[in-house]
């Protein structure tokens, strides 16, 4: 069971620190998930933690109700966090600012990069913000897609900030 906590903890953060753009020494540093209960299915390759979820390595950390991640033949395959709402951050390479991103459910495909928020979604990222009902960031490509709630009422808001400050107006750091 030991081992199998080990490599699920493993996988789980090597999924979401080793994306391309973040910082490149966060998968160097320690994992450390805390949560109310952790239930490890290695056969299944599931593993679901629950209760005040906090995930941490460098500069990553993702805060949330529910965290689940997938990893079949013990390869990240998905991961998925669930609050009220979930939250992540993490420090790029060379940049000043953490990206930044909320909503109620979050899932992140290991095999293409992509980042996906669903309902209440917000991504703060170098300095742009993006709000809508879901938002796909493909973290290779840099591209940020994103749309309106089915019944049309939420609609995507951007904020693209003058250079040389961030979406609130206020100057960069």
């Amino acid at each position: 069971m030991r081992r199998s906590l080990k490599a699920a903890l493993l996988l789980l953060a090597l999924g979401w620190a080793g994306a391309p753009g973040a910082l490149s020494t966060d998968k160097d540093q320690p994992i450390n998930i805390e949560a109310d209960t952790a239930e490890i299915d290695d056969k299944k390759g599931i593993s679901i933690y629950r209760g005040n979820v906090v995930v941490t390595q460098g500069t990553l950390r993702l805060d949330a109700d529910i965290v689940t991640a997938y990893t079949p033949d013990r390869q990240l395959q998905k991961v998925v966090a669930e609050g009220n709402p979930a939250r992540y951050k993490q420090r790029p390479d060379k940049k000043d600012e953490d990206m930044r991103a909320r909503a109620r459910r979050m899932e992140y495909y290991a095999n293409t990069g992509q980042l996906i928020l669903y309902e209440g979604a917000h991504l703060w990222h170098e300095g742009n913000e993006f709000s809508g009902n879901r938002i796909e960031y493909d973290t290779r490509a840099d591209v940020v897609q994103a749309a309106k709630a089915p019944t049309g009422k939420e609609r995507v808001q951007v904020v693209i900030p003058p250079k040389g400050k961030n979406a609130s107006g206020a100057k960069k750091p």
